[in-house]
């Protein structure tokens, strides 16, 4: 583990565990919630806080799916499931690429396996994460370039989990939602209203929820009122769908802002499903930013 520093914020990476956030802390504070998923087989059980998506977000249905007249098959990777989840970015190790008291860039080169007739993504892709910590904010900027010979389809995001604590609220707006099937897919799109709304900010109670919402401009509030703590999550295009993920018996939630929805590769007639196809040498870029305040 590398950690960085700003004043009392502690940051603590993991870049042989894909990537991810170990810890991030304020004077001793969580403000992410380490998370031991043993169904994510490529951690192996390690705790971890949060972690990059790519080169999509979220599920691919039983991990097929079509594109220029090609069928590919993805490999399973999460447990008890047969999609493949969340890309493979997260299931490898990155290099250190450059590193200073605050901030760390990682790198990550992936090139599929020749003839393999199953694969975690069969294009070649470069990919890049940067972390820039201050006392009161981190800043993670990403991007994914197309390295192959050929098109390929592309998403990106990331995956924070939040302690569920001291009387926890959340807000944010979106104009509609993804309800799920019994698989976890999507299955219709609906307004967010009602039990799907979170425009007035409200506790995150024992509601269960684990749903992609489109049309998100770009913001969404956190607050722990028992702690004087507030937390707002900022991203710009293209995380334009946020995920939200609220298991009842946890001490966590999920607050995703990705750029696909979920199993976007299969849902080509859905305009703003949030799939980039990139020309190869062609690149995705994103920022999302979480600044700390008093509340």
């Amino acid at each position: 583990m590398i950690e960085l520093a700003a004043g009392n914020a502690r940051l603590g990476l993991l870049p042989d565990l894909g990537g991810a956030i170990a810890h991030w802390t304020s004077g001793g504070t969580q403000l992410l919630h380490p998370v031991r998923d043993m169904n994510l087989l490529a951690q192996k059980g390690r705790r971890v806080a949060g972690y990059p998506l790519l080169p999509f977000s979220n599920r691919v249905a039983d991990g097929r799916f079509h594109f220029e007249g090609e069928d590919y098959q993805l490999s399973p990777n999460f447990g008890g499931e047969s999609h493949a989840i969340h890309g493979n970015g997260w299931e490898h190790a990155w290099e250190l690429e450059l590193l200073s008291d605050a901030s760390a860039t990682l790198v990550l080169s992936w090139h599929p396996p020749h003839g393999a007739s199953m694969v975690e993504w069969p294009f070649a892709y470069y990919a890049q994460l940067r972390f820039d910590l201050r006392e009161d904010s981190l800043s993670i900027g990403m991007l994914i370039e197309n390295t192959d010979s050929r098109p390929q389809p592309v998403g990106m995001g990331f995956h924070p989990y939040f302690p569920r604590r001291s009387g926890l609220r959340l807000g944010f707006c979106a104009d509609t939602v993804w309800t799920s099937d019994e698989r976890n897919l999507p299955s219709l799109r609906v307004p967010a209203t009602g039990d799907w709304s979170f425009e007035h900010m409200r506790e995150v109670d024992g509601q269960a929820i684990d749903n992609c919402y489109a049309e998100w401009p770009g913001a969404a509030f956190l607050r722990w009122p028992n702690e004087g703590l507030a937390l707002t999550v900022e991203a710009g295009e293209p995380f334009r769908h946020l995920v939200l993920f609220t298991p009842p018996d946890k001490p966590y939630i999920a607050v995703e802002p990705v750029s696909n929805m979920n199993d976007g590769l299969n849902h080509p007639g859905v305009v703003d499903r949030g799939v980039r196809v990139l020309a190869p040498g062609e690149k995705l870029e994103g920022h999302i930013r979480f600044v700390l305040t008093a509340c």
